[in-house]
């Protein structure tokens, strides 16, 4: 007998959590086909932002793999889109021509980016963000663009601003709202919220209007002018503005669309044959853009669509729980509250916390919580069952933990639930059913209780309350969830299991390292490319291959690209110190070539802006100079003060041993920069104590301090050792900076390192264990000994140049990246 046909028109979280749904109801009822406009299986939209910020591959947020679809019969079509709905044939075409018969369609196409009707929006450098393959074009912008400018302080905005801040990009963002995240906080919570993110290096224009976004020239977006006059300059436009249903198709079909496809409570449209889910309905005049009203419906379609019927979607209380930038945000029904209602307010500003309590005749209708969201779902429930309050008045605003009535265990609110409690509200997931499933399926950790419930699977913000009461119910069977990151999408092996597959099984170059550890691409990613070969040339100096193509272009040019594609070039200069000569030779190499600035840096060098790709060798040769690695992962500068030779203050010749150090750390490649100082006294003027490597003079020898940072978030260097001489110095630091290129992950600072395996440990190879100490330094002075300055290298070598050789006239020029 053959079965009836169920089409579904969209692969997203909505359409295939109802197939979910359906397949547990009646798994052989339908023969069933999906069709997904994207070229990916089903993934979770709302972890983008942690994709965006690096902190997650795309793999790991796919939630239903291809071989997901095949174990339950399912014809998936992905990366084709559908172009008409046939009525009264039942039937619909898709982009490629290819036609399908449905006895049952479920329409869940979501929804579409606003994009501003601005002057400009076409430019080249202009996005939105709502889908895998706008992070994946922020992601190659961030690589080689500077200036991000997001439009829009809502959730997804900051979720984009936020990212390519970790990106390594300035971002500012404008918003035309009175504060950010005005449909869901408060202006106090708000103004936390931008007091946080501000401290993160973000900027924001608040409550101003973009008029235009300005052409560079280029046909790329150069700026963003303001409707008061301002500009902001801007190489990456990030519209974040709001979406709309997307229900071009449906209109089309004739199916009845107001601002979404009109549905009734069984999720049916007026064609009874053609049911609809999640963004780009309209249920009762309301369209619902989070994930837990699109969940509940997807389980009233799938009873109607399994033939069960009964049940009914009345629609959606909303309770919005966030995470931004690492911030818990919480807020449902009023927090915004009236004459009518009272307020009960918790503020501590300085621990981060914010807790606004919204009450009318006795019974909570409003929260808002910063910080300290745990008691989100308790309060969610006194509103839901609209219960009295006066017995909870005194202890209400510090939480359910607070109440003392004999069921709590210490700060645990996983056990302090009751087994009808909510616990994830994307999924509808209540305490009783993770209870019954860690009991009756034998479930150890956060991974086992997704799988079988689908608590913690969509935002993750109940992740803690679920490790929780996996906690109170095994005790100490309770498996912690390891904190290990895949490298990149590429590959499930984290960077350390990387580093040791290198080193323990000799491999020596990329493709060799990408067949014995079945890389999934052949040719791997931006991301893994430059960590693969700063792994192989660290662990395996003078057998492994440098592959150039495998660095981003600053370190394959050997000089700092600029915003307009031009380069910035700083030669050595040991300690600070330079002579006469090297001046003047920078000086005519400056006039000769037009060279637009010349600027002395932070690090006590001399900057040379505004240079031609195919200038650079000519501008070597002229210098006569030695590179400053003023653009890669290698030691930056060594700043020093004058020291004892000419300061009345100096207890030690600070500038002799700033240069004795960059001598020997001239041609150093590290998983990151590094940048090293030495003050000559106490009061530090060459700013050590911010420095990868810090050492400061006393009256009795040197102290050094290691793990400083003075970017966007100063970190105060940690006392490492003091030792007598100048021989030491030389050692300890050699040590130390071997352990971190041996060890660190690629792109990970010295402060991080630090923090990861903490500074016992460091101190255990470097201070305490005088065998393992020399040996580090050993390797060092190896992995150097004999390389090359790439400047020196590039001028003796024709073949090496060819970097540097123009295109022919005629040919177009790309951005220049990895």
């Amino acid at each position: 007998m053959n079965k009836p046909k169920l089409v579904l028109i969209g692969n997203g979280m909505a359409g295939i959590r109802t197939l979910e749904e359906l397949l547990a109801l009646a798994p052989d009822h339908y023969e069933i086909t999906v069709f997904g406009a994207e070229p990916h299986p089903n993934y979770n939209r709302i972890m983008l932002s942690p994709v965006l910020a690096g902190e997650l591959a795309f793999d790991s947020i796919v939630l239903n793999d291809l071989s997901w679809y095949q174990r339950h019969g399912i014809d998936l079509h992905i990366g084709r889109r559908i172009v008409a709905i046939d009525r009264e044939r039942c039937t619909v075409t898709a982009d490629d021509g290819s036609m399908v018969s449905y006895d049952r369609l479920l329409i869940a196409t979501g929804s579409r980016p606003v994009m501003l009707p601005l002057p400009g929006k076409d430019l080249a450098g202009v996005l939105a963000y709502r889908d895998i393959a706008d992070t994946e074009q922020m992601i190659a912008a961030a690589a080689c663009c500077r200036r991000a400018i997001v439009i829009g302080g809502g959730l997804l905005g900051l979720e984009a601003a936020y990212g390519l801040k970790q990106r390594g990009m300035e971002v500012d963002v404008i918003h035309l709202g009175p504060w950010l995240l005005e449909r869901q906080l408060d202006r106090q919570a708000a103004q936390l919220l931008q007091t946080s993110l501000e401290a993160r290096g973000i900027r924001f224009h608040i409550g101003r209007q973009t008029q235009e976004l300005v052409d560079d020239g280029r046909g790329r977006v150069g700026a963003v002018r303001l409707r008061d006059g301002d500009s902001v300059p801007a190489e990456l436009v990030v519209m974040a503005v709001g979406i709309r249903p997307e229900v071009e198709l449906a209109e089309a079909a004739g199916l009845q669309c107001n601002n979404g496809i009109v549905v009734s409570d069984s999720l049916q449209t007026f064609d009874a044959r053609i049911y609809a889910v999640g963004e780009c309905v309209n249920h009762r005049g309301v369209g619902y853009g989070l994930v837990a009203p699109l969940f509940e419906m997807a389980k009233v379609a799938a009873k109607h669509l399994a033939g069960i019927g009964g049940a009914s979607y009345p629609g959606s209380q909303l309770a919005t729980r966030l995470k931004v930038s690492g911030i818990d945000l919480f807020s449902a029904g009023d927090y915004q509250g009236g004459d009518d209602c009272e307020e009960v307010i918790l503020s501590d500003a300085g621990a981060g916390v914010y807790k606004k309590l919204v009450l009318r005749a006795d019974k909570l209708v409003g929260v808002c919580l910063y910080g300290d969201t745990g008691d989100g779902a308790w309060y969610f429930k006194l509103m839901r069952e609209e219960r009295t309050l006066s017995d909870l008045r005194e202890r209400l605003i510090f939480g359910e933990t607070s109440l003392g009535d004999g069921g709590h265990q210490g700060q645990n609110r996983g056990a302090a639930m009751a087994d009808s409690d909510e616990v994830c509200g994307c999924n509808g997931v209540c305490k009783g059913t993770i209870v019954k499933a860690i009991k009756e399926k034998g479930l150890f950790c956060v991974d086992d209780v997704k799988k079988h419930t689908k608590a913690a699977s969509s935002c993750g913000s109940c992740t803690g309350l679920v490790e929780q009461i996996l906690s109170a119910t095994l005790g100490s069977d309770f498996q912690q969830a390891p904190k290990r990151k895949a490298m990149c999408g590429c590959t499930d092996l984290s960077h350390a299991e990387v580093r040791a597959a290198i080193r323990d099984r000799h491999l020596l170059d990329i493709p060799a390292t990408m067949r014995e550890l079945q890389w999934r691409s052949g040719d791997g990613c931006s991301s893994c490319r430059p960590a693969l070969n700063y792994y192989l040339i660290s662990t395996w100096p003078h057998e492994a291959r440098d592959d150039p193509q495998s660095r981003f272009i600053n370190e394959r040019a050997h000089a700092n690209i600029q915003k307009d594609g031009r380069f910035s070039v700083i030669p050595q200069m040991k300690g600070g110190v330079t002579t006469p000569a090297e001046l003047r030779r920078i000086a005519d190499v400056a006039d000769k070539y037009r060279v637009e600035q010349v600027k002395v840096t932070g690090g006590q060098r001399i900057d040379l802006l505004g240079v031609n790709k195919e200038d650079l060798p000519a501008i070597w040769s002229e210098l006569g100079m030695n590179s400053g690695h003023g653009y890669g992962k290698s030691l930056r500068t060594v700043k020093t003060c004058v020291g004892s030779r000419f300061c009345r203050f100096g207890t030690q010749d600070s500038t002799g041993m700033g240069i004795a150090l960059e001598t020997m750390l001239a041609t150093m490649w590290s998983p990151h920069k590094v940048k090293l100082a030495v003050s000559g006294c106490p009061r530090n003027c060459a700013e050590a104590g911010i420095k990868d490597v810090g050492v400061v003079a006393v009256d009795s020898g040197w102290e050094i301090y290691v793990g400083g940072n003075g970017g966007i978030k100063t970190e105060v260097a940690q006392f490492l050792v003091k030792v007598k001489t100048g021989d030491e110095v030389l050692l300890y630091s050699a040590a130390f900076l071997q352990l971190y290129r041996e060890e660190a992950f690629y792109l990970e600072r010295t402060v991080h390192f630090i923090e990861r395996v903490g500074l016992d440990y460091i101190k255990a190879q470097v201070v305490d264990d005088a065998e393992q100490r020399d040996a580090l330094a050993r390797r060092l002075h190896f992995a150097l000994d004999g390389v090359p300055d790439p400047w020196r290298a590039r001028v003796d070598d024709a073949a090496l140049r060819q970097e540097f050789t123009p295109l022919p006239v005629g040919r177009h020029r790309t951005q220049e990246t990895l």
